[in-house]
């Protein structure tokens, strides 16, 4: 199947690991050139690397801190000035810390609120003029599965995701007529340095292994194993082609089932 995304220009936020690097990669494989950022200048230009020469295409690497405006600004602007414009944008970021409501200062919220909430909105702001001038555009935000099933310990990734949703929402309807799509992709438990955080930190407060507190995660899955980054980059290639241009509003979970509501 032919994506339509030959000659599209995509920037992919917190791309030099992870599900930021696997999206960036199976665009790269379907013909889009690339701005990719991290906040590691040397991680963010080996992924530029890596990726430039598996693939062939275009490729700006820019360090850069998605939670900081001024960066975002920056980032856009050397995007802009080096391709001419941005067809689809994939906002993506660090997870903010683990916690309950609690334990979590104010200061904590403040930070996940910039990291996780108002990054993808300023890159959202800054990019959303030229897609509708140009009325085509993709805007794609990667959550969390916690937005349709809250995770016990994750009050701020919890809060600040379903808020994105909200706004995702919203906007959906707002661009919809520029031919400008917004959706949602929520990863469940995949193989990522992120979970693989996650599952040490829960792990010592419960006083067991890492590998065990990951055991109890597989079998909560129906599939009994974590997801794999790629299998999360093709559902987010397909939602940012041509292909999906009457798909727009909506959020899609990846997570081998985990889960259990009807919608």
């Amino acid at each position: 199947m032919d994506l339509g995304l030959k000659n599209k220009v995509a920037l992919v936020a917190a791309s030099s690991h992870g599900l930021g690097r696997a999206v960036a990669e199976e665009l790269a494989a379907e013909g889009a050139a690339l701005i990719i950022c991290g906040r590691n200048t040397t991680d963010i230009e080996r992924a530029a690397a890596e990726i430039r020469q598996g693939s062939g295409i275009s490729i700006l690497a820019v360090q850069a801190d998605v939670s900081k405006p001024d960066e975002v600004s920056k980032l856009v602007e050397k995007g802009t000035s080096r391709f001419g414009q941005i067809d689809i944008l994939v906002t993506n970021a660090g997870g903010p810390p683990t916690g309950t409501f609690a334990t979590l200062t104010r200061e904590e919220w403040e930070s996940a609120t910039r990291l996780t909430l108002f990054s993808a909105i300023e890159l959202t702001r800054q990019v959303l003029p030229g897609m509708k001038e140009r009325r085509w555009g993709r805007i794609l935000n990667i959550t969390s599965i916690t937005v349709k099933q809250p995770v016990e310990n994750l009050m701020l990734s919890n809060s600040m995701r379903a808020g994105l949703t909200g706004f995702s929402r919203t906007l959906a309807n707002e661009v919809a007529t520029y031919g400008i799509t917004v959706n949602n992709i929520l990863p469940g438990y995949t193989r990522t340095e992120r979970v693989e955080e996650l599952a040490s930190q829960i792990a010592a407060k419960q006083g067991i292994s890492a590998a065990e507190f990951k055991a109890k995660w597989e079998q909560e899955i129906p599939m009994r194993r974590l997801g794999e980054p790629r299998e999360f980059a093709a559902l987010a290639t397909f939602l940012v082609s041509e292909r999906a241009s009457y798909i727009t509003g909506a959020s899609f979970q990846v997570d081998g089932g985990w889960i259990k509501s009807l919608f």
